[in-house]
């Protein structure tokens, strides 16, 4: 009878989480944040909250100014080194991602993800002088000077995995280089003559294979693609640092280990973290690991090498902390072990001397001119950490301006990026679903067997009303994918609070989608478009026969969100696969999220239906030229 009474109240509990979870955000979580005050003063006060989630940072020549990036507030602040005292808080554009200074300090530039724009702000005045255009979703900039007779400046776009290169004076497109998918981060090297890019997604490989992505290094006075630095088995690289004397390169990244069935959480088989190390010192490119044998260091995500090339230092975005690598231990250890190393989690032993905890989601790193402090912008909890790098101690913290009350959907985000929750530390929810969107990668996840039901990682943004969740459709509603699932299959660790699992759903479905790069201004369609959407909704073939309502693309992909919310047998099951019937995916941003299809077998929209429709069973499509596919695949990115 007490089990049976206990089963229910945790029933009863778990039901009312996903009641929570499933309302809209607002009401999720205006309930217990604050104490006293009117319900509607509650919830004023926490959907306006906006806090300054600090990314990336710069320090003026002088040393004497700190520039900070604030992506959910949309601005730059101005802040006074030694203090940090806010001098100025300068509003951007949406979502800002990268900054980059000139040499003599009179110009920050500011990259507005979300925007396609770039701020251009006059550091005497501390204002906004110019908005330049820039497509592609720019998330990253380096300013390089005497580019082909003038000063440019590059930025790293994330949609359209290129680098553009921009007169730095009045933003004028001069080129575009190709860089990996998911361009995003720059770092040019101290005598100006390199710029080295990396990107989050992995490059476009054949079905379950390793991941492969790069380091894409451009001449910066030529304007040129000089090099691409392979990194195999890689996936979600971030930050690159370049030692003054141009003979050390370290870039951090993911190694996830996606071509095994992730049964294997507590043999550490799921991701692990680590660094690249290349150049004249190291002889070559040399991939060490971060994590130990029973702890991880999980999400690096920033890294800074000391002036006089002592240490290296590296955010774990996930672990909250920042690990430092002493370098002569590591140049010991690379020239007398035997290569690779990339899954030896003992060698870190070697050459790993501090781990040292800082604040939630730590992002940018910035060693000061002299290096004796190294500063760490803690994204999700509006801090600024000042590390000692002779104690490797925090000395102290400056704390941004911003709301101090703890929304729902600010702690569900929190967890969201936290890696705490899995065994051992080892990867959380963004591992997977980089910057809240997606990885690019397919895997084996062990609900459903070992080694059937390979899966595609899909797109989180705008999801709610596109229940139910996962490709078999299994799970009715977020807390069910993020709870009980997740925690049974993948955490093998830690079991959320009822609360934080609400706050955690919450902040999933309310993930808004991106701007749409495909729309033309107002929502009109081009005649490409136009011809495309009139094939989705056609009933009759190019020859006039009927078309079965079933097989019409609008009957499946239904609704305001291109999803029926149903499941069908489409023709793409595979011999891994328990079932044929597969949840229709919604169509929102579909252009961004290659591979396509339940397993991510198909590398572009056009092979669902050049490779994958054999018998017209996924759409009638057999019938259409190459110019009509063309226009169909045109207007579906539009969705």
């Amino acid at each position: 009878m007490r089990r049976a009474t206990a089963v229910a109240a945790a029933a009863a509990a778990f039901a009312l989480a996903l009641l929570l979870a499933n309302l809209r955000p607002v009401m999720a979580w205006s309930g217990a944040d604050t104490a006293g005050g009117s319900a509607t003063a509650k919830t004023r006060a926490v959907k306006d909250a906006q806090y300054a989630s600090p990314l990336e940072m710069a320090l003026s020549p002088d040393g004497t100014r700190l520039y900070v990036i604030c992506g959910q507030a949309g601005e730059l602040r101005v802040l006074e080194t030694a203090s940090g005292r806010t001098l100025r808080t300068i509003g951007v554009g949406r979502e800002p991602r990268g900054l980059a200074l000139s040499p003599s300090g009179d110009r920050v530039f500011v990259a507005n993800s979300w925007d396609d724009t770039i701020s251009v702000i006059d550091t005497s005045r501390l204002a906004v002088i110019a908005t330049w255009p820039e497509t592609g979703e720019p998330s990253g900039a380096a300013f390089a000077r005497n580019v082909q007779g003038s000063d440019a400046l590059y930025v790293a776009n994330r949609i359209s995995n290129d680098v553009a290169v921009l007169d730095a004076k009045t933003g004028a497109e001069r080129m575009r280089l190709a860089a990996g998918r998911g361009a995003s981060y720059t770092t040019l090297a101290p005598d100006n003559s390199r710029l080295f890019v990396t990107h989050v997604y992995p490059n476009p490989g054949r079905h379950r294979t390793a991941p492969e992505s790069e380091v894409t290094v451009i001449d910066a006075a030529k304007g040129r693609v000089v090099e691409r630095l392979p990194l195999h088995s890689v996936a979600g690289v971030f930050h690159t640092a370049i030692s003054r004397d141009g003979r050390l390169g370290a870039v951090v990244h993911l190694h996830p280990k996606n071509l095994v069935p992730m049964a294997h959480v507590e043999h550490g088989w799921v991701f692990g973290d680590s660094v690249t190390v290349f150049g004249a010192d190291v002889g070559g490119a040399v991939e060490v690991p971060l994590d130990e044998i029973d702890r991880y260091f999980a999400m690096p995500f920033g890294v800074a090498i000391a002036p006089d090339k002592s240490r290296i230092y590296i955010s774990n975005a996930g672990s909250d902390c920042v690990t430092v690598i002493d370098v002569s231990r590591l140049m010991r250890f690379i020239h007398s072990h035997p290569a690779p190393f990339a899954q030896d989690l003992s060698a870190s032993a070697n050459y790993v001397v501090a781990r040292i905890p800082v604040g939630r989601n730590p992002r940018g790193i910035l060693l000061s001119r002299d290096g004796r402090r190294l500063l760490v912008a803690n994204r999700l909890d509006d801090t600024i950490s000042a590390i000692d790098t002779r104690t490797n101690r925090v000395v102290s913290t400056f704390v941004l301006a911003g709301p101090k009350m703890l929304t729902g959907l600010r702690r569900g985000e929190q967890t969201f990026y936290s890696a705490r929750f899995a065994f051992q530390g080892q990867f959380g929810c963004s591992n997977c679903h980089i910057d809240s969107t997606f990885d690019g990668l397919t895997w084996d996840l062990e609900p459903d067997g070992l080694g059937v039901d390979i899966v595609d990682n899909r797109l989180l943004e705008d999801l709610s009303g596109t229940e139910p969740f996962k490709w078999n459709g299994g799970n009715p509603g977020i807390p069910i994918e993020c709870g009980i699932r997740t925690e049974k299959y993948i955490w093998r660790s830690e079991n959320y609070d009822y609360r934080s699992l609400a706050d955690l759903a919450a902040y999933v479905i309310g993930i808004p989608a991106r701007p749409n790069r495909w729309r033309l201004p107002g929502g009109a369609l081009s005649e490409a478009q136009e011809r495309g959407q009139a094939i989705f909704n056609r009933d009759v073939d190019r020859f006039g026969k009927p078309i079965p309502i079933e097989n019409r693309c609008s009957f499946c992909h239904s609704g305001p969100k291109g999803t029926s919310q149903r499941s069908f047998d489409v023709g793409t099951g595979k011999p891994t696969d328990r079932s044929g019937l597969f949840d229709t995916p919604q169509l929102l941003n579909i252009g961004l999220t290659a591979p396509y299809l339940h397993d991510g077998s198909a590398k572009s929209l056009e092979e669902i239906w050049t490779i994958f429709n054999p018998h017209d069973r996924h759409g009638r499509t057999n019938d259409l030229t190459k110019d009509q596919l063309n226009d169909l695949v045109e207007y579906l990115k539009t969705r």
